[in-house]
């Protein structure tokens, strides 16, 4: 059957797929290199809060802004600007000297990469059927996890041989090159003569959508998008530890050099690779089952949380490779749990408005990632130690599938010709 469908959408898939690698490439750079520009440059564990906190901040209201244009001007020209923002502002790092140089570089690259998920997710509502979205989602988000693997097997190498800065304007031209194939290549399904006729059908065989246009505020009388939001604000700021601390982390717990710090994390992300597409697949083997959408999506998000809690024995082993097993399980719980609640948008409203529920909910984590990044950093310059912070970290998720639960018991859709929702 699939070879008469035709694979065309999964082609798509896997531009997004691309795009998502080289976003966090370029963002992992500074991860990568933190514990040694640190040492350089001079920064003390708070001022790398606040570079952090700038990225996050530029990234929350780059979010509100850029599921507002997706939807607005479409995937194509929506992902074209964000990601001639965000490669323009990765070469920039090479520019910056001081703290307020990298916290400036870091904002501007928050703003770019904003619009990446915004226009990844409407894209998978445009071109695949609700019961293969989260699959789709969770291979096009397990480049986030490909990205981080690449930053600490290739940064060292060129940061050794060219210097820190040449890392910088290397991810950046990744960035370009892939802005030129996505603006010759890509169109909406309708518009790609290669796509057959069965395979269209195919994407188009949920029932119709309603074509409203509805502003992102007014989504917020709807309990479904607070459950998507809720989900986003208190779990990603765990996402965002791992992704600016892990290395630091290693490196002071373990006493990993630059040269040996690359191993590790790239099990770490490797096992969260596995995550991703896991968890996507779980949910779609659930509903293949015969499961309900709410039983099947919400079993899958529990299974996830399942994988992160033991994260808070981390700071009480002291074999590095088991505390890489500990928070490997933990980020492919993650990474599960994300490519789960990246469907709710589309499994809870119709096409036009996902980009924007998608951008509320990311604003609202990366809200909660600045909170996390200023945690961690008055916390450990005062204490030294990740214990509360890793204890928060595993809690978070049964908190999350809790408060979903309660704002969406029947994930019944959103009624958006209306002033409210139905749970």
């Amino acid at each position: 059957m699939a070879a008469r469908l035709g694979r065309y959408r999964w082609r798509v898939c896997a531009m997004l797929l691309a795009a998502t690698t080289i976003n966090y490439l370029d963002r992992q750079v500074l991860g990568v290199l933190a514990p040694f520009l640190q040492g350089e440059i001079g920064w003390s564990e708070q001022q790398y809060g606040y570079i952090v906190s700038a990225f996050q901040a530029a990234y929350a209201i780059g979010l509100l802004c850029a599921g507002a244009i997706v939807d607005r001007f479409g995937t194509r020209i929506g992902y074209a600007v964000a990601i001639s923002v965000w490669s323009l502002a990765a070469m920039a790092h090479s520019l910056a000297v001081g703290v307020l140089g990298f916290a400036l570089a870091r904002f501007a690259l928050g703003l770019g990469e904003a619009g990446n998920f915004p226009a990844a997710i409407k894209t998978v509502a445009e071109w695949f059927p609700r019961r293969e979205r989260a699959l789709a989602v969770g291979v096009f988000n397990a480049g986030s996890n490909i990205g981080a693997v690449l930053a600490p097997l290739l940064v060292p190498v060129v940061a050794a041989t060219l210097g820190w800065r040449a890392a910088f304007l290397f991810t950046g031209i990744l960035s370009a090159v892939w802005l030129a194939v996505w603006l010759l290549w890509y169109r909406t399904p309708e518009a790609q003569p290669k796509l057959s006729p069965a395979e269209l059908a195919h994407i188009r065989s949920d029932p119709p959508e309603p074509t409203v246009e509805v502003p992102w505020l007014r989504l917020l009388r709807h309990r479904q998008a607070w459950a998507f939001v809720a989900a986003k604000f208190i779990t990603d700021p765990v996402w965002w530890l791992f992704l600016f601390w892990l290395g630091k982390f290693l490196a002071s717990e373990y006493g990993l050099s630059l040269a040996t710090l690359g191993l590790p994390m790239i099990v770490v992300y490797l096992m969260a690779d596995a995550g991703s597409v896991a968890g996507g697949w779980l949910a779609g083997r659930l509903l293949a089952r015969g499961w309900a959408l709410n039983r099947a999506r919400k079993g899958a998000m529990l299974a996830c949380a399942l994988c992160v809690a033991p994260i808070v024995l981390v700071t009480q082993v002291h074999n590095l490779w088991l505390a890489v097993a500990l928070i490997g399980l933990a980020m492919a719980g993650h990474q599960g749990w994300s490519a789960n609640v990246f469907t709710l948008p589309s499994d809870l409203f119709p096409r036009q408005a996902v980009a924007s529920v998608v951008g509320i909910g990311g604003f609202a984590g990366a809200v909660g990632g600045i909170g996390m990044s200023l945690f961690a950093g008055s916390q450990l310059q005062a204490t030294g130690s990740y214990a509360r912070i890793f204890l928060i970290a595993g809690a978070a998720y049964g908190l999350a599938l809790l408060v979903v639960h309660l704002l969406a018991p029947r994930m019944r859709p959103a009624t958006l010709d209306g002033t409210g929702g139905s749970p």
